[in-house]
């Protein structure tokens, strides 16, 4: 069998540091790392497993996925197809640019530090952002019925003072204000921070 060219190419390979301190990666690195979809696939899928998977059963469920399949329906051909090209050239572009942790004697696999630079491309369910929209529309559609309510003298909303339940709903709506704006001041932090370790 000949061998294949695992290296990274020459303008992406100086890009990535030699150090194992320096977390930053080029842009080149990282859309060269995603363009390929059986690497997006290897994210994806240790981003979902969140722990240390093996080189099986990481091959096994692309497999799957590429062949619309069950990992039972797999056929050996399919199978082996995926792990040699993950064994042989995926995983270790992905270690070199310090991705994902890939012991290629014991055929481990675990998400790196770095991962975290190409998880906020990638579409997945776990970094979508909050819906809070939907928050904002059922504190204002449940403000509507207890201020309505107590207008039309709905049975236990006319003892309460429709003044003191606008009030209760204002302060809600404007207490949902502030931890909207914290949770994005938080965010925004947190993508600057990752940004910053983008050359």
């Amino acid at each position: 069998m000949s061998s294949i060219d695992t290296s990274l190419p020459d303008e992406i390979a100086s890009s990535v540091g030699d150090s194992e301190d320096d977390e930053r990666l080029s842009k080149d690195v990282i859309f060269e790392l995603l363009k390929n979809r059986r690497r997006r696939e290897v994210l994806a899928y240790l981003l979902e497993a969140e722990e240390t998977v093996t080189l099986g059963e990481l091959a096994e469920q692309i497999a799957a996925w590429e062949n619309d399949t069950s990992v039972n329906a797999l056929s050996s051909d399919q199978r082996k197809r995926v792990y040699v090209a993950l064994y042989q050239t995926h995983l270790p572009k992905m270690d070199d640019a310090g991705i994902v942790e890939y012991d290629q004697d014991r055929g481990l696999i675990s998400l790196s530090e770095n991962a975290d630079l190409l998880m906020m491309y990638l579409d997945t369910d776990s970094h979508q952002q909050d819906r809070w929209d939907r928050w904002y529309g059922t504190l204002s559609a449940l403000g509507v019925v207890l201020v309505g309510g107590a207008l039309f003298n709905v049975p236990l909303l006319a003892a309460i003072p429709t003044l003191a339940l606008a009030a209760v709903v204002l302060v809600a709506l404007f207490s949902l204000s502030v931890v909207h704006t914290v949770r994005n001041r938080q965010q925004e932090q947190t993508v600057n921070g990752k940004l910053s370790r983008i050359e």
